[in-house]
């Protein structure tokens, strides 16, 4: 068994404990993060709607159906992203091996900190303490040798908890655990598991190669050592961004084609203020496409030198959907993205490149900077808007 130390730590319903900490009106209410529109899918629910069958991904209409008197409460990325940032400032007070998983959720290899804070559990515990004294919030921490037993500790006792696995009770605890515990199990495997018999990870552990090599072929002996809580991969500290995108799941399938690229145009814009707000530029644009079929497609194009400019990014963002729309012109699409890849830091570019794209950059950081101010809706580049709205609001009107 190893000797490293590893957190996994887990904020408790983070975007809707963040809306309760903003809205004290929601403390104890039934909360749930998420669209509200017809294909709206919950992106957080609170503690107090989950004990109604509520959970994360779950269509919002199932869960204002199991809990009728939910109050829904849209995302709001940004504030989310500003609490995630302060967490994970708490995290590298630490160690610089962290090793984040999405907003809310971490890995920290503490090995090299323990003599200095008095072993791993009491890094956890300080670890807790600091995030809610810092953002008012509570997460859950397992504590183990390895990645895989710290996720599974840091879910035994939530929401609050601090759970440590040491190594003379791995066997004991993971064996009575549900198979589904193990992430990387679906539904269709557990039910083809069930089917033989084996409910828990320790009937998976001892389970015969005469069952598991028909389901998991070649990985058998790796998913029978995952079960014995054998993971030997390191935490990874958290690499540059490879790529950035935006993509939006529409209320009702669109087929016109002015509309879709008016969606793209929105989508390009969103992309490239994650883009300039990270200070990077790209050389490669993606467009991803999905049909009311959910069949799914992308298309990508790779440019130099690299830029971080809205209309340059979404000059080709356009071709190339106009391209895979020429193919399928009748097609009616449930969801559209754009994304760009291939990053590298923002640099100054050279005099003659600058001379021509002085302008878009001061039009991009303007528009920028209402965002941040004002939010997205105070302003809307007119390439976003589709004909009937620019016919509403004036714009190309010829002047009388």
């Amino acid at each position: 068994m190893s000797n490293r130390a590893i957190l996994h730590v887990d904020m408790d319903a983070f975007y809707a404990s963040v809306e309760q900490r903003d809205r004290p009106e929601l403390l104890g209410k039934a909360v749930v993060v998420g669209g509200t529109g017809g294909r709206g899918v919950v992106a957080a629910a609170s503690y107090e709607v989950r004990k109604f069958g509520v959970h994360s991904a779950m269509p919002m209409s199932e869960a204002l159906r199991r809990c009728p008197q939910a109050i829904t409460v849209a995302p709001r990325m940004r504030r989310y992203q500003e609490v995630s940032r302060q967490v994970f400032a708490v995290f590298r007070e630490f160690t610089p091996l962290v090793e984040g998983l999405s907003l809310d959720e971490a890995f920290l290899d503490v090995t090299a900190s323990e003599s200095l804070f008095s072993g791993a559990v009491a890094i956890a515990s300080e670890v807790k303490a600091r995030i809610r004294a810092r953002t008012g919030l509570t997460a859950s921490v397992g504590v183990a040798s390895n990645k895989l037993l710290a996720k599974i500790a840091s879910d035994l006792r939530k929401p609050d908890g601090l759970v440590q696995i040491a190594a003379e009770e791995v066997l004991r605890v993971l064996g009575p655990l549900p198979i589904a515990k193990l992430s990387g199990i679906g539904r269709k495997t557990a039910a083809r598991l069930d089917e033989h018999g084996i409910h828990t990870l320790g009937d998976l552990r001892l389970a015969p190669d005469a069952i598991l090599w028909p389901i998991f072929g070649r990985f058998a002996r790796r998913v029978r050592e995952r079960a014995a809580g054998i993971d030997d991969r390191p935490v990874v500290a958290d690499s540059e961004d490879r790529s950035i995108s935006a993509e939006e799941t529409f209320a009702e399938d669109i087929r016109d084609h002015v509309r879709l690229q008016a969606e793209l145009a929105l989508l390009a814009d969103r992309t490239c203020e994650r883009l300039r707000a990270k200070q990077l530029m790209a050389t490669q644009v993606t467009v991803k496409i999905r049909r009311k079929d959910f069949t799914t497609y992308t298309r990508q194009q790779t440019f130099a030198p690299p830029t971080q400019d809205t209309g340059l990014i979404l000059g080709i963002a356009r071709t190339l959907l106009a391209s895979w729309l020429d193919t399928q012109p009748r097609a009616a699409l449930r969801l559209l993205g754009v994304g760009v890849s291939q990053l590298a830091p923002a640099s100054q570019l050279e005099l003659f490149q600058l001379s021509k794209s002085n302008d878009s950059g001061n039009l991009d950081a303007a528009v920028d900077s209402v965002h941040q101010k004002f939010g997205r809706e105070s302003l809307q580049r007119a390439s976003g808007l589709s004909s009937s709205d620019r016919s509403m609001r004036g714009i190309g009107r010829r002047a009388p």
